[in-house]
């Protein structure tokens, strides 16, 4: 899509922007990395803070200096909260005390997601029911919030659009579950074979930040912890990846704003989004 509008990427991946994690986080190859200019790519470090929040303001400056000099940007990536957080806005969240925040990361590294689900149940039920309840950063992150606040982290996200001065298409591509859960297998026992292992290893020292808290990594502790065997890591980190591409599913598809466009469908995807471009007065030639 960049090449056929001649335009730029800029990711909307909350992993693949640190600079440390490669393998398995499926960061863009040299070569695809090359063809088009890409942004939000190994740009920061993991010890940096990033979140939603601030993932909205940064894209927004840095697309008001993209947009002068290209008629579209292509956005992609597959974390919901930061596409929200870009096209509809979230409300700010109070400060969060940092004893607050210093003692849930200490009690998670003694016991762990079971006891983090726990609290959630009885602090935050709203989460408990709608939240990302099998992502330990997110539920570390929504306690923080309700212990600090006295809220759930999902009153904070706007119910009404804030004004963007551009216009937005949003697209969904989706295969039949099969193919999907098929393509993820595969792909874990590729990025195995590509020395994720090696790539985790070398990461151990900085397993507690919260960058390192996701699917792909937190696995490999696991069985470098010798918690798990090396097929129980892989098999873990397929399964939970299947999980959490049933839960953006899950996400995208309560966009109301989303086109869906079948990935099976490969020639017709340019055609459908010009065609798409086209009844939408804000994309149409001034």
């Amino acid at each position: 899509m960049a090449k056929h509008f001649n335009t730029v990427i800029l990711s909307a991946d909350s992993r693949q922007c640190f600079k440390e994690l490669n393998i398995g986080v499926a960061r863009p190859t040299p070569e695809e990395l090359a063809e088009v200019p890409h942004y939000f790519i190994a740009s920061h470090s993991i010890h940096d803070p990033i979140n939603a929040a601030w993932y909205e303001a940064y894209a927004l400056e840095l697309l008001q200096k993209l947009l002068v000099n290209h008629d579209s940007v292509v956005v992609t990536g597959g974390t919901g909260l930061y596409i929200k957080a870009l096209t509809d806005g979230l409300d700010p969240i109070p400060p969060i005390d940092n004893k607050i925040r210093q003692e849930i990361l200490q009690t998670f590294e003694k016991k762990g997601v079971d006891w983090l689900r726990t609290q959630l149940q009885a602090a935050d039920p709203l989460f408990a029911a709608k939240g990302e309840m099998l992502n330990p950063q997110r539920m570390m992150r929504a306690l923080e919030v309700v212990r600090s606040t006295g809220q759930s982290i999902l009153q904070y996200r706007s119910t009404q659009k804030k004004s963007r001065p551009f216009g937005i298409l949003q697209i969904g591509l989706e295969l039949p579950r099969e193919q999907l859960y098929h393509r993820i297998n595969q792909r874990v026992d590729d990025m195995m074979l590509s020395g994720l292992a090696q790539e985790v290893q070398q990461l151990l020292p900085y397993r507690q930040t919260n960058a390192l808290q996701t699917v792909g990594y937190k696995e490999l502790f696991e069985y470098f912890d010798g918690k798990i065997s090396l097929d129980e890591a892989v098999n873990l980190i397929q399964q939970n990846t299947r999980r959490y591409a049933k839960r953006q599913m899950t996400w995208f598809k309560r966009q109301a704003d989303m086109h869906w466009i079948n990935l099976a469908d490969v020639k017709n995807i340019i055609p459908t989004i010009e065609q798409l471009m086209s009844r939408l007065s804000h994309f149409k030639p001034q």
